[in-house]
């Protein structure tokens, strides 16, 4: 099975293909994908025959390997996805990172989380920082759901709101606001992956006016945070020059930080604490 579905998948142009059925035969055996090769020369039974094609031919149209085997690692958690959920990406963790390297301390801050999704950064966010007072809004009930469940299923006590930001009120001042939003335009969304474009929720990916959306976020922030208070967004990295001309333009001066592969991917800063931040 592993050979014969590796040269399956090549022939499908399947991303990683030797990774893609390790990954699956992992999963339906549930066992380690080292174990596999510890015991290359078993037989496979017809039952688990029977489990393993239907997602070998799900994969081959290229749906994603977190949506078939239901659940993805990030940042020390197991988090369940589905298509109602963008897939937690390792720039996000890189986000969370940045977060909890800023913020060594646990002592009771409010944080929110903006369109929060499958409740990745929240959820790694409580985890590290279990003093912490943490929020995830998200406009999908069907992604709340799975963040309740994620949350649940972590032991973690966050909160899930059914809000957009643009309507959004926090009953309090937030210390730290985090947000990866829709940031690829339609004109570059047919350059994207079979498996993105056609498997993972629009809704979490495409924005009509890229820089309407962090505009937005910038009008928030400096609304709803506290004096002295954080802001990280995770960009599109053919937008952050113009994401950085909109902060200056609010007073709300960021910095422009890359991920591991060198493109530019976040913006990070703090609503100074002599700035009158009540008019957005």
């Amino acid at each position: 099975m592993l050979e014969w579905a590796t040269e399956y998948f090549r022939s499908k142009d399947v991303p990683s293909p030797r990774l893609s059925i390790e990954w699956l035969l992992a999963h339906v055996l549930q066992m380690k994908r080292l174990d596999l090769y510890l015991q290359f020369d078993r037989p496979l039974t017809h039952d688990e025959l029977d489990a393993i094609r239907p997602l070998v031919l799900r994969r081959a149209e290229h749906e994603p390997l977190q949506y078939l085997t239901g659940s993805t690692d990030f940042y020390n958690l197991t988090l369940r996805v589905t298509p109602d959920v963008l897939i937690p990406r390792p720039e996000t963790e890189q986000l969370v990172e940045l977060i909890l390297n800023d913020h060594p301390d646990d002592t009771p801050v409010r944080f929110l989380d903006i369109g929060t999704g499958s409740g990745c950064i929240a959820l790694a966010v409580k985890k590290a920082r279990p003093a912490w007072q943490v929020t995830g809004i998200d406009i999908s009930e069907a992604a709340l759901r799975i963040a309740g469940e994620n949350a649940r299923e972590n032991d973690l006590d966050v909160t899930f709101r059914l809000a957009t930001f643009r309507e959004y009120a926090p009953p309090q001042k937030q210390d730290i606001i985090a947000s990866n939003p829709p940031y690829i335009s339609d004109d570059e969304s047919a350059g994207l992956p079979k498996e993105v474009l056609t498997y993972e929720p629009a809704a979490a990916l495409l924005a009509p006016d890229v820089e309407t959306v962090y505009r937005d976020l910038a009008r928030f922030c400096k609304s709803h945070l506290s004096a002295g208070g954080s802001f990280y967004f995770e960009i599109n990295e053919s937008y952050g020059d113009n994401i950085l001309l909109l902060l200056d333009i609010k007073s709300m001066h960021g910095r422009l930080l890359k991920d591991y592969s060198g493109k530019d991917r976040f913006i990070i800063g703090k609503l100074e604490e002599s700035q009158d931040n009540t008019m957005p």
